[in-house]
């Protein structure tokens, strides 16, 4: 129901991998009245990380900076007095990505002593630096009985080292300055409201549940987060962290505060903005997309995000065993928030049209990447030219080019392409390549129907959805359900401009804001009726399990 949303305007702010966007909306219908992006700087020029020891770090400036920038950029397309009727502002991040901070609750790297130390900067989520950390979580758990165990049930039973717990241990562990000078770990997404809120004490700092739940094993059940006898049996080192986390923890249609004077000045925006808690970009992405119950939404970018919403009363104790968490009012308040997904996804097809043009380049050819773009549409325009007998004879192909997010977590499996013979070309392989992406999302899919969570359609959301028929016409035929794409192409943005208004009061439920805010489906991809096509599916899904059943027993030897 629709309360008074009418002539107010709201900020939804989304914190990506790479920029920052922003969405100026107008709360009674989501139009959009400006927008804009703004890249972070440092990031852009590669500092701080380091692939090969799998350390990927952001400063702490580069949001901030990025921050008022694109905010100045959004304000600048708009006329009249709209800028002064902005009233809300909601934001969401990557996540896992924390950062250590001090007691005051201000990231190590704002420092001086630490501005160009990395281990004093935000972990972004794709940071697989803890990756050890993780292992010993997961076989400290695995350990305890029932009655004293059961930390991960509610992170489908394994730890992964893209989250909370492991970034902090793993620091910890390098007895360094920023060790010693960290108070506590903070995520991106609670950070963001504490700083525009002007807080000051981290043990006052309103944590949200998105994070919290699924990354950080936060739990009613247990009161919060793990007990001290388990932090500490996992490492001593973790011994009285528990203690240093605020206890409150938040929905995101709760308001975190108003905007503090000094980032009203700095932003140009009215005093009096209500900050909502902030929470993850995916998941305020399938707010945006319009999620509901039991239909998968699948943020698909670099990697995948696959949520879903049931109702608390229908999934009762039931949990998924192998997904990324579950968590009551992660996604939508009152209802159970799953999450599943693939580590690596548009990254798969990044890495095969760089791999091509590297080739060109060691031949003079300079590429950049535009020439990548070109290069992946004509993939896909080919491969979409492939008969049936053509494919019959392609390469099979796994899609664990970063190791498996879901089902089952395992940053330690690799990727394989079989079947090549002298007479494959690229068309072939790329073909093989998508086709694997979507058998992974199909593994997904089975995991939750095994456990007794249907999936009655899919949802698709992010940059692939919107800019690939080929890859998602593939999808829809391999999941054999009807994907529906959704019109916006700034899902997390509106998402967190719905959860904007919301947690200002101009909606009694973020439902509510869905409907009136959604932007609606822009084409839906109906699955193939061709019998012959789908017999040729199954066989080739049965050969990726059998080659993936292999590869998890060979890349899992000691020896390898």
């Amino acid at each position: 129901m629709q309360t008074h949303a009418q002539n107010r305007y709201c900020l939804g702010i989304d914190f990506g991998t790479d920029s920052v966007r922003c969405l100026l909306v107008d709360a009674a219908n989501g139009q959009t009245m400006a927008e804009g992006a703004c890249a972070y700087p440092r990031w852009k020029e590669g500092l701080y990380c380091d692939a090969a020891q799998k350390i990927f770090r952001q400063h702490p400036l580069d949001y901030i900076e990025s921050l008022e920038q694109v905010v100045k950029i959004v304000l600048s397309k708009v006329e009249g007095n709209i800028a002064g009727q902005i009233g809300a502002l909601s934001i969401d991040t990557t996540g896992s990505t924390p950062a250590p901070v001090d007691i005051n609750g201000t990231p190590l790297a704002l420092l001086e002593e630490f501005k160009e130390d990395p281990e004093a900067m935000f972990y972004l989520w794709k940071d697989h630096s803890g990756i050890d950390e993780a292992s010993d979580i997961n076989h400290y758990n695995a350990g305890l009985s029932p009655a004293t165990g059961g930390y991960l049930d509610f992170v489908g039973g394994y730890y992964s080292p893209e989250w909370f717990w492991s970034k902090w241990l793993h620091l910890l562990r390098q007895h360094s300055r920023a060790a010693k000078a960290c108070y506590c770990f903070v995520e991106h997404a609670d950070w963001m409201p504490f700083l525009l809120t002007g807080g000051r004490d981290v043990r006052q700092l309103k944590r949200n549940v998105c994070s919290a739940g699924h990354k950080g094993l936060w739990s009613e059940k247990w009161q919060g987060y793990p007990t001290e006898e388990f932090l500490a049996g996992v490492d001593p080192l973790l011994s009285g962290m528990r203690e240093r986390l605020s206890p409150a923890h938040f929905t995101s249609d709760v308001s975190a505060g108003n905007i503090s004077q000094p980032w009203a000045e700095k932003l140009g925006l009215p005093e009096g903005v209500k900050i909502g808690i902030g929470a993850l970009d995916a998941h305020m992405g399938a707010v945006g997309g319009q999620i509901e119950p039991y239909y998968l939404s699948k943020v698909m970018g670099t990697s995948t995000c696959d949520m879903m919403v049931v109702p608390l009363k229908e999934m009762k104790d039931q949990t998924v065993g192998g997904i990324c968490g579950q968590v009551p009012g992660s996604i939508i308040p009152q209802m159970m928030g799953l999450e599943a997904g693939q580590s690596a996804f548009g990254d798969v097809y990044g890495w095969f049209s760089s791999f091509l043009l590297k080739s060109m380049g060691l031949l003079g050819h300079q590429t950049g990447e535009q020439d990548k773009e070109k290069l992946l549409q004509r993939l896909s325009q080919q491969a979409e030219t492939l008969s049936l007998e053509q494919w019959k004879r392609l390469p099979v192909s796994t899609d664990w080019f970063n190791g498996r997010r879901s089902p089952d977590v395992n940053p330690d499996l690799k990727a394989a392409i079989t079947g090549l013979d002298l007479s494959r070309g690229p068309i072939d392989v790329f073909a093989s390549l998508v086709e694997a992406t979507c058998f992974g999302s199909q593994m997904i899919v089975e995991r939750f129907v095994s456990n007794g969570v249907p999936v009655k359609g899919i949802i698709g959301l992010g940059g692939i959805a919107h800019k690939s028929p080929f890859v998602m016409q593939l999808m829809a035929d391999i999941l054999d359900r009807p994907i529906k794409i959704n019109q916006s192409d700034e899902c997390c943005a509106l998402g967190a401009a719905m959860f904007a208004a919301t947690q200002a009061g101009w909606y009694r439920r973020v439902e509510d804001a869905m409907q009136s805010m959604g932007q609606g489906f822009l084409t839906t991809y109906l699955p193939t009726s061709d019998q012959r096509w789908k017999s040729l599916i199954k066989e080739r899904y049965r050969r990726y399990q059998q080659i993936g059943d292999f590869s998890l027993s060979y890349f899992l030897r000691e020896d390898c």
